[in-house]
């Protein structure tokens, strides 16, 4: 490594400017990566809900599909909107009542499911199918043409509507979100760091590493847009330790060598060694998210291990070689750090180590019911903020007033399609659409046969309807819900219809955004279990190579566990709910990330417990002391880079995420401080058996044998 130290420091000039010139394609490279805003895509193939949406577009040519809510106008001028609406690109067809119903004939007389289907008080109802996808670029752009064109009167609802306006905020909020996330935590490294330029620097690399990090993503093609948020936050708060570490090595080096080029070449190898394991463990975490079915896991672990990796290549490439060249201002801008001396304070701790070990075994119970009960949600309209829309603005109010307008005029919460065989008999499928309006809930069954009749002939049928409800080999069938998505009732009344469907049709399908939903939150349950699991196993397997020892993985793991149990217990007992891939990210994320504390704590206290010869309570009383100020600057550092976005954020699932991992650096710091050193102690011997690179014979602190 020392080689490799050296070639850096003479390369140093290239090195800067190759990272440079990496900045051009990688800003292409973000430039053209598509965001997919759309979280239901992400479900796995083999679904029914996925397979027919599929089939919707291929046999009907239809993808997105929303209810448009017009107010005060007359039937003359919505049957006008309505056409306009259809010449929108990428709309494939608008239904309203004057389809199935001349306009001429009062509403009054007709049939009252027609009626009421369409109409309440001033308020009428259309359906708007896109030939696209919910979230593609071209129905996003088709929504706000159709805003645009229908005004203030007009309110388009649907998960398309939802997508668009989170786009809009997202791209307004993200660029705010990095600023946030650099600007905290480059107040935290100066005021918990000796120098006041090295966190510029610091911010300097991990930025170059950052920005080709997500130019890079163009390779995959697509990334979400949760991913685009955090990633640049995260990559921020989990790779700043590796640059404070070679300030630190670098630092230690300068008093060994009267060169700073070989100080810094002795820094760089004594760095990769370091960092290493560190970011081994890290990236294991975020790999875990790869097993997820729910393919979004996938999409934020390759990002973001790709993430930790150039994290590490710029810690031991570019941030040395800036180092380097700004080395004369960094000796005239050093000052002393907030942290003081922790020997008393580790001394303290260990000493009283039973206390700790009481509180963790009276948490662990309260904080493990919290962690299983954890209130997640599934529903995508608090996407954007969860249960309280007093805080967005009124541009981006527009998904959430239609919304509230269908539920309060027509009392439709959700809209379910039906695809089935187009050569079922009438009778069955009138008999079919009968039951299933029975069903609780259920405002409305809309299907060929319930609008034409059995006795029509297809010839007779109004080709705008039959373009809408039937295929050659499928038809489609409308249901209105008054139950929102995601809740038990809803859940229910999909099983209902669903066991009805199958009675007439083994092989119909259930489809949008509730019955998608209900896949959601039964594969995201499993996903769940695998995950942690998975992470836990391979940051175990990384922790018994890197300590050589099988006590020190299960201490060090249970730990981290344990913090990230009350970080998500909390929020069940402050009846916090958060977006259901938080708890699944958290728990991966806070072991990977945090759980180099544990093991930077634990390297000291196995080097000095063996090759130092001191008795256990002197190896963790100065392994604590040592790794305070480290623990407590990568902590806060997390901390910073993520609490603020955590608060300003509108999106509730960016903001809970963000709130999650800065509590949750904050708890494992306290946990490594408090709980480890008492888990040591206690099961020194333990350790010592099961574990290379201990004497045989016990040691008292002078080195004397027992």
């Amino acid at each position: 490594m020392q080689k490799f130290g050296r070639v850096v420091v003479r390369f140093r000039i290239p090195i800067l400017i190759i990272a440079v010139l990496l900045i051009i394609p990688s800003a292409f490279g973000i430039i053209n990566t598509h965001i997919n805003y759309d979280m239901l895509s992400y479900l796995p193939d083999d679904m029914d809900t996925v397979k027919g949406q599929n089939i919707l577009l291929d046999e009907f040519g239809k993808g997105a599909f929303s209810l448009v809510i017009v107010e005060g106008m007359n039937d003359r001028d919505v049957a006008a909107l309505e056409k306009k609406i259809e010449s929108v690109d990428h709309v494939a067809d608008a239904l309203w009542y004057d389809d199935l119903c001349d306009i001429t004939i009062p509403k009054e007389i007709l049939p009252e499911k027609y009626y009421n289907a369409f109409n309440s008080g001033d308020a009428t109802l259309l359906a708007v199918f896109f030939d696209s996808s919910s979230s593609s670029d071209e129905t996003m752009k088709a929504v706000g043409e159709i805003r645009a064109i229908t005004g203030k009167q007009c309110f388009v609802s649907g998960i398309s509507a939802l997508v668009t306006d989170l786009k809009a905020m997202c791209e307004r909020e993200e660029p705010i979100y990095v600023t946030i996330a650099i600007l905290c935590a480059l107040a935290a490294m100066m005021l918990f760091m000796d120098n006041w330029i090295a966190p510029l620097i610091f911010l300097a690399s991990i930025g170059i590493a950052i920005i080709l990090n997500m130019g890079s993503n163009i390779i995959i093609g697509e990334i979400s847009y949760i991913t685009k948020a955090l990633a640049a936050v995260l990559q921020l708060a989990v790779t700043m330790d590796y640059s404070i570490f070679l300030w630190h090595s670098y630092e230690e080096k300068r008093c060994l060598y009267p060169d700073n080029k070989d100080a810094m070449a002795s820094a760089i190898s004594d760095t990769i060694t370091s960092v290493t394991g560190s970011s081994v463990t890290t990236i294991a975490g975020f790999i875990a998210l790869c097993f997820m079915s729910y393919t979004m896991g996938s999409d934020l672990g390759i990002v973001m291990g790709k993430g930790v990796l150039l994290g590490v290549i710029g810690s031991v490439t570019t941030l040395p070689a800036l180092i380097l060249l700004c080395d004369p201002l960094l000796s005239k801008t050093n000052h002393r750090s907030l942290i003081p001396k922790t020997d008393k304070l580790a001394a303290f701790l260990v000493k009283r180590s039973w206390v700790w070990l009481v509180i963790f075994v009276v948490m662990l119970v309260p904080a493990l019911y919290g962690y299983i009960n954890t209130p997640v949600y599934y529903d995508f309209t608090n996407i954007l903020s969860n249960d309280d829309i007093s805080s967005i603005s009124e541009e981006d109010m527009g998904f959430f007033i239609a919304n509230t307008k269908l539920k309060e005029n027509f009392d439709i919460a959700s809209t379910h399609m039906i695809l089935c065989k187009s050569d079922m008999l009438p009778k069955d499928a009138k008999e079919m659409l009968s039951e299933i309006k029975s069903v609780d809930g259920v405002k409305l069954a809309l299907g060929l046969d319930s609008v034409v009749g059995s006795l029509v002939p297809e010839e007779m049928v109004p080709d705008s309807i039959l373009r809408v409800l039937k295929s050659d080999k499928y038809q489609l069938i409308l249901i209105n819900s008054e139950y929102k998505v995601s809740t038990d009732e809803c859940n229910k009344q999909i099983d209902s219809i669903n066991s009805i469907l199958k009675k007439y049709d083994e092989n119909g399908m259930l489809i949008g955004e509730a019955p998608c939903t209900k896949d959601l939150i039964e594969v995201t349950d499993h996903d769940f279990t695998v995950v942690t699991w998975i992470s836990i196993a391979a940051i175990f397997v990384i922790i018994a190579l890197v300590l050589k020892s099988l006590s020190l993985p299960v201490i060090l793991v249970s730990v981290i566990e344990f913090a990230i149990f009350i970080n998500l217990g909390i929020s069940y007992y402050t009846k916090t709910s958060m977006p259901f891939i938080a708890p699944i990210a958290i728990s991966t994320i806070q072991l990977g990330a945090t759980v180099d504390y544990a093991i930077l704590m634990t390297t000291r206290y196995k080097s000095n417990r063996a090759a130092g010869g001191m008795d256990k309570q002197a190896s963790v009383i100065q392994a604590l002391a040592s790794t305070i100020p480290s623990v407590l600057v990568s902590a806060l550092g997390f901390f910073a880079a993520t609490f603020g976005v955590g608060v300003y954020s509108n999106v509730s699932l960016i903001s809970s995420m963000c709130n999650l991992m800065a509590r949750g650096a904050i708890i494992s710091m306290l946990a490594v401080i408090f709980v480890l050193p008492a888990l040591l102690m206690l099961f020194d011997r333990v350790i010592k058996a099961t574990s290379l690179g201990f004497s045989s014979k016990k040691q008292t602190k002078e080195g004397n044998i027992l």
